[in-house]
């Protein structure tokens, strides 16, 4: 039976874990924002996202999380975007291409570091056999990690194409797995478990959503309130790390204003209490699905949608760590957040909702 588990853990099938509520479900809201029906990226319509975990042994803790714009052939119908570097010591491969052409014609993708490489050469071969792209000779993939290493054999490079492909192919839209699932199995942040986290906000006809793949530290703030140190002694919590943070809008922007939006991103990491240390490559992408001859919005009318993706980074980190179970892997252990006594924390400083 336990073979049987891991091995169809190690294509992707996502398994049903006991439920933990999220952190709005447990009353912490954050922001003044309205989210959309999921809290998820998955509200801007036509975004799907796709986990494959890769659980094997007692040292492999690792995946991979894809992000798929729409439903189409992105090669063939490409998205406006844009890449914000908050803090650059990380590996996001396709970056350079997006910045120059305010483009995006691959799925992005999110994995282990070393993993890149493989998940990348992966991607290509998916994205080589669609229709219409038998002629291709030039594709850019764009695939972001951080450094799992501390819970995975993360030398060992485990995910590769049979866990890209699952990842694509599961792709769906609607609620999106939280926690310690895909790119975030095996994460930490703020020295407690990690990994995917997503919300969204509903901005009149225009929502914004965000996932983040957490893997970073500071001194964690929750609603504003710095639980990190009632949690523990102040400078006992992880400081290095990394955070990708993958934005989505079905708002007509062009790349100048996405890359505005993806910049607010790093706001919202400021607000859960991040230290942006040296060893942490902190990086935001965003992309707009509205290809068509909508009329742009304009820079005065920007400000709202860079609200909700402050607010909607900021909940997403939280989500990841309120959804994400303990996990020992690699000799090492790593708790969930103590979300109970958290809890408390922001109700003893009247900040929960209920």
């Amino acid at each position: 039976m336990r073979i049987l588990l891991l091995a169809m853990l190690s294509v992707g099938i996502l398994l049903a874990q006991p439920s933990k509520p999220r952190a709005r479900e447990a009353g912490v809201v954050t922001g003044r924002l309205p989210v959309g029906r999921w809290n998820a990226i998955t509200d801007v319509p036509g975004v799907r996202v796709g986990h494959s975990t890769l659980i094997r042994g007692e040292s492999i803790r690792t995946g991979v999380t894809a992000i798929v714009p729409h439903g189409g052939n992105l090669f063939r119908e490409k998205v406006p975007a844009a890449v914000f570097v908050g803090n650059g010591f990380g590996k996001l491969m396709g970056s350079t291409q997006v910045e120059e052409l305010g483009e995006l014609e691959t799925p992005i993708l999110l994995t282990a570091t070393l993993n890149v490489p493989r998940v990348a050469d992966a991607l290509l071969e998916y994205m080589l056999a669609l229709p219409g792209n038998e002629q291709v000779r030039s594709i850019n993939a764009v695939v972001g990690e951080t450094n799992d290493g501390y819970l995975n054999d993360i030398r060992g490079r485990h995910a590769g194409k049979d866990e890209v492909f699952a990842a694509l192919r599961s792709a769906r839209e609607g609620a999106v797995e939280e926690g310690a699932v895909g790119a975030g199995a095996g994460t930490v942040a703020f020295g407690y478990k990690g990994g995917i986290g997503t919300s969204s906000r509903v901005l009149g006809r225009y929502t914004v959503g965000v996932l983040v793949q957490s893997n970073y530290g500071g001194d964690l703030m929750i609603a504003g309130i710095p639980v990190g140190r009632e949690l523990r002694q102040a400078g006992q919590g992880s400081k290095d790390g990394s955070c990708m943070i993958v934005i989505a809008t079905d708002a007509p922007v062009d790349a100048r204003n996405l890359k505005r939006m993806a910049a607010r991103a790093m706001l919202g990491l400021g607000r859960t209490g991040s230290s942006g240390s040296n060893g942490s490559g902190d990086y935001a992408i965003a992309f707009s699905t509205q290809r068509g001859s909508q009329a742009l919005v304009g820079n005065d009318d920007m400000t709202p949608l860079f609200e909700g993706v402050i607010e909607a980074t900021e909940e997403a980190v939280n989500n990841s760590l309120f959804k994400a179970e303990t996990v020992t892997s690699n000799g090492h252990t790593v708790e969930a957040l103590p979300t109970g006594r958290v809890l408390e924390i922001l109700r003893d400083h009247k900040v929960l909702s209920k």
